[in-house]
């Protein structure tokens, strides 16, 4: 079953947050679990993202959360971000290619 996890944070400082990020997805190539990813910016919150990781099961979501590389940038990521992220951990139950 499909696995969704968002995560809510706010940052001042996206330019940096992205380059982590692209450094993880060049050093993560080959291992990675995720199959997609997809940021959104609240359009009613300054400086409020919310990040949407797909992951092909929970199973393949912890395999990656174990890995020291991706703990690694969750502590990085959270030096760069205002507050503390909040998690959303879905299991897919529907989806509809619409």
């Amino acid at each position: 079953m499909p696995f969704v996890q968002l995560i809510e944070f706010q940052t001042e400082r996206v330019d940096e947050f992205d380059a982590a990020l692209d450094e993880w997805l060049r050093g993560s190539e080959g291992w990675r679990t995720p199959s997609r990813g997809l940021r959104t910016k609240d359009r009613d919150q300054p400086n409020t993202y919310v990040q949407i990781i797909e992951f092909p099961s929970y199973e393949k979501a912890m395999e990656n959360s174990a890995r020291p590389e991706t703990a690694a940038l969750a502590e990085r990521l959270a030096a760069l971000s205002l507050g503390p992220p909040t998690f959303r951990n879905l299991d897919v139950v529907r989806e509809e290619p619409l």
